[in-house]
């Protein structure tokens, strides 16, 4: 089951409307996101292991509902998305022993956003992981560009239940 927080802490959500979730799949743009890689979820936004990472851990937060700008978020998705990516960036903060974490938004094709769909990345960082420490938004950009490099199902799901006990831990 997916780790689910509501203000008052775990509980059920309700599920999103139907043209953003099917039975098992989410929808993230022109993309479908399988059950088995949502770790976490709430009224309004679920995160999510990344195809393609760039470093470990790299996962991404998104609202439920398809918008691809920022921008156009209701102030209730801006909040709901900023507080799963705090939760899920502490979570990630304790799983990976760091300290630092960068958290990126690609707001537009000009600013490198490939899927048409508001998310959030949230990358843990070690000391030295890159040489030059803004490299880290040239290598999103890369990674995203290239089709090669797309992780199986079954390691996906393995990392979103790795995830799904970690929340369980750090949230009680």
């Amino acid at each position: 089951a997916v780790v689910s927080t509501q203000s008052t802490g775990i509980s059920s959500s309700p599920p999103p409307p139907a043209a953003e979730r099917t039975r098992d799949m989410y929808k993230f743009g022109q993309h479908a996101i399988r059950q088995g890689s949502v770790f976490w979820e709430s009224a309004l936004s679920y995160g999510f292991v990344n195809i393609k990472p760039v470093l470990p851990g790299h996962v991404l937060i998104s609202p439920r509902r398809v918008e691809p700008s920022f921008t156009e978020l209701t102030e209730e998705e801006t909040t709901d998305l900023f507080r799963g990516a705090k939760l899920l960036s502490s979570m990630l903060k304790q799983h990976y022993s760091t300290t630092s974490l960068t958290l990126v938004i690609q707001d537009g094709a000009d600013a490198g956003q490939t899927v048409a769909h508001v998310h959030v990345h949230l990358l843990p960082r070690q000391p030295g992981d890159f040489a030059n420490n803004d490299d880290i938004y040239t290598e999103i950009e890369r990674v995203d560009s290239r089709r090669s490099e797309i992780r199986s199902e079954e390691e996906r799901e393995e990392e979103a239940q790795i995830y799904r006990e970690a929340l369980k831990l750090n949230i009680s």
